[in-house]
This record gives C-alpha cells, sequence and structure tokens, in this order.
C-alpha cells in the first residue's frame, strides 16, 4: 500500500471513529463510543505509516 492510500485510510478512519464517539456519546452508548475511539487511534497510525514511508522514499531518493 503506497503513503497516500496509507493516509486516506487514515483520515477515513479517524472521521468515522470520530461519528461513532459522537454518536455514542449522544445515544449513551459506552460500546459505540468505544468502537469509535479505538478506530480513532487506528487512523492517527495509520496517517503516521504513511509519513513514515514518505520519509523513508525520499531517504532513499537522496541516497
Amino acid at each position: 500500500m503506497s503513503s497516500t492510500e496509507d493516509k486516506v485510510k487514515g483520515n477515513t478512519n479517524e472521521a468515522v471513529g470520530k461519528i461513532k464517539q459522537g454518536v455514542g456519546e449522544a445515544t449513551d452508548n459506552q460500546r459505540l463510543k468505544g468502537e469509535g475511539q479505538r478506530q480513532e487511534v487506528k487512523g492517527e497510525a495509520q496517517q503516521v505509516k504513511g509519513d513514515v514511508k514518505d520519509t523513508l522514499e525520499k531517504g532513499i531518493d537522496k541516497a
């Protein structure tokens, strides 16, 4: 998977996670709120993975 794909998936997971958290909060559904928090963290990790890939590719290109 390319760095761009990782970042897009990460952004999507973060957004969906935030929505789930909001719905969970509004409906007092702790399971959904927790699921949203986990999905948001997963999205953040995917974005970091994409950033690392970008950094490595730039470093390799300079070598």
